[in-house]
């Protein structure tokens, strides 16, 4: 189980996507990749009623961009590439025609804070804090800092932004609207999320496609958005006060 690696399994109408890598699910450029063209593939799959999208292992959901990756960026087209990651995946979650599940089973951090955003439910065990750390190495959380603000409100994106070195415990994430339920333990949270999905598929697929539409209201600008997003993140990554911090980081 040491392999990173991109699955998806569809029983009874319900695919769920898992994503793992040995770096606390960390994601560099390939997997996000991967990751994007499955979710794409299963909202196009007629015999997918509901999606669910997890991570590997018991600890952290996702510690967000690869940082192997991040430290060896030496160019802007490199940087927006590398920053393109995570908007492809939050853009192909948007226009997914069905909805999708977060089971959120641990620490979230960055970019991953971005993908539980953009999750059409989320749920997550108390264990499940959240941390926006990108201004921690001289950038910002401009790629995902649309689908966050969009579940936690520009106030409360704004304080998890600006308080770099925080975690943020599930109960208050919860309270902001990210998280819909917070349980004690994985087990509840597996038995809840298996719950919602065989539910969902109960209802009229063309209802729920409709309602991601109304949900989605006001995004259709993302594609591009996200893109300029990362071109902000890719120049940052290479002034001189990243590249100090980073190297700090590499040494630590």
């Amino acid at each position: 189980m040491d392999k990173p690696y991109v699955n998806i399994k569809t029983e009874n109408a319900i695919a769920t996507i898992e994503f793992f890598h040995p770096a606390h699910n960390s994601l560099p450029g390939d997997l996000l990749a991967k990751l994007a063209n499955t979710i794409t593939e299963a909202g196009n799959n007629d015999d997918v009623k509901v999606i669910i999208l997890k991570s590997g292992g018991n600890r952290t959901f996702c510690a967000g961009a690869s940082f192997t990756e991040l430290i060896n960026i030496n160019d802007a087209e490199t940087g927006k590439v590398f920053f393109s990651g995570f908007a492809n995946v939050i853009n192909a979650m948007r226009k997914c025609p069905k909805f999708i599940i977060g089971r959120i089973q641990g620490k979230t951090v960055g970019g991953a804070v971005g993908l539980a955003s953009a999750t059409d439910y989320c749920m997550a065990t108390k264990f499940a804090a959240i941390k926006l750390s990108e201004l921690n190495i001289g950038i910002g959380p401009f790629v995902v800092g649309p689908a966050v603000e969009r579940k936690l409100g520009l106030s409360g994106m704004s304080q998890i932004a600006i308080d770099a070195n925080s975690f943020y415990e599930a109960e208050w994430a919860r309270q902001k609207g990210l998280y819909n339920q917070v349980f004690d333990s994985l087990e509840e949270l597996d038995e809840a999320v298996q719950k919602c999905a065989e539910n969902l598929c109960t209802y009229n697929p063309e209802a729920m496609k409709e309602m991601k539409k109304v949900f989605w209201r006001g995004t259709d600008d993302w594609d591009e958005l996200l893109a300029e997003r990362a071109v902000i993140s890719g120049r940052l990554v290479l002034s001189a006060f990243t590249k100090e911090t980073l190297k700090k980081f590499g040494e630590g």
